[in-house]
């Protein structure tokens, strides 16, 4: 399941490919896009399969109404843009046509949190999980890397409902092999240790995987939850049996730290075990234009700013 060699590929690639792949299988399989093809990687689909391919142009409350009326008619509807306008724009679309009707549509919203870079921060989408995540019906989903993506992007084509798919503008670091599957009912446990339990989503796992090896390297021992799926939270005894072991909790996320996976777990831990939780994310701001490592740092999200952090929590 896990990688043997860090490699760096596109996530987004990653959901074209998987696009193509299902399109092989099933003919049900449309797409939609709103005049990002190329940057959402959904033109690969519209050059195999251009019968079954939509581009709506920028009318993004359009594309959804589109896929509403495709799933009523017994397709399967991939409806892709920016993460920003995936949720944002279209916000009440997806409530009323979509999540309301519990309909089977896929919403992937690529190119989300602060990593847009220099596009600014009225494209850096922090709050696209709490928007979904408030929504019944849907199921909310932050895959890490490319191999993570293509299988949440199988795993939603074979269950029934709509469905939110996080994709990062960036290039990330393979941890997962290609044979990894996406379980809903369990986390990904990638360190063992019982001085602290820090969780993780999306794209920053491999800064994440880097910080947890500072820490060991400072004698502090932590044990690594990856949790690709936000909603609905099947994984809640995973992360309440390492917090008893472990006491204190961080967790770390590309997205505002209200309404995604740090509410998510405090959430959890609240009504199950209370105990200290440390959220390291975007701190209810907007973001702001620059190179996305930069505003990485900035927002202390690289591996060296997480450590610190992570210490001076636990001490």
């Amino acid at each position: 399941m896990l990688s043997k060699e860090r490699t760096v590929k596109s996530p987004r690639n990653a959901y074209g490919e998987a696009l193509c792949a299902l399109g092989e299988i099933d003919k049900n399989v449309v797409v939609l896009d709103a005049d990002l093809a190329a940057s959402t990687q959904s033109g690969m689909f519209a050059k195999k399969f251009p019968e079954r391919f939509f581009d709506v142009g920028i009318a993004e409350q359009d594309m959804i109404s589109q896929a509403a009326g495709l799933a009523i008619a017994g397709k399967i509807a991939f409806a892709s843009t920016f993460a920003v306008f995936a949720t944002g724009r279209c916000y009440d679309q997806i409530r009323a046509s979509v999540a309301y009707s519990n309909l089977n549509v896929k919403i992937i919203g690529t190119h989300a949190g602060i990593t847009v870079g220099e596009d600014g921060a009225t494209h850096q989408a922090n709050e696209d999980i709490a928007l979904m995540r408030s929504l019944p019906n849907m199921t909310v989903l932050a895959p890490s890397d490319y191999y993570e993506v293509k299988a949440c992007v199988e795993y939603a084509y074979k269950t029934q409902g709509p469905f939110y798919i996080r994709i990062p503008r960036t290039n990330t670091e393979t941890i997962f092999s290609k044979n990894y599957k996406h379980d809903p009912l369990r986390t990904v446990e990638l360190a063992k240790g019982e001085d602290v339990l820090v969780c993780t989503t999306g794209e920053n796992l491999a800064n994440v995987v880097d910080a947890v090896e500072i820490l060991k390297s400072k004698g502090i021992f932590a044990t690594l939850l990856h949790i690709p799926q936000i909603k609905p939270f099947l994984a809640k005894d995973d992360i309440i049996k390492s917090a008893k072991a472990c006491k204190k909790v961080v967790t770390i996320e590309n997205h505002s730290i209200i309404g995604g996976l740090g509410s998510t777990i405090c959430e959890v831990l609240s009504e199950n075990y209370p105990t200290h939780v440390l959220r390291i994310g975007v701190n209810d701001c907007f973001g702001q234009s620059g190179k996305a490592e930069d505003l990485v740092k900035y927002y202390n999200l690289d591996s060296n700013s997480i450590a610190q952090r992570i210490m001076e929590f636990i001490k």
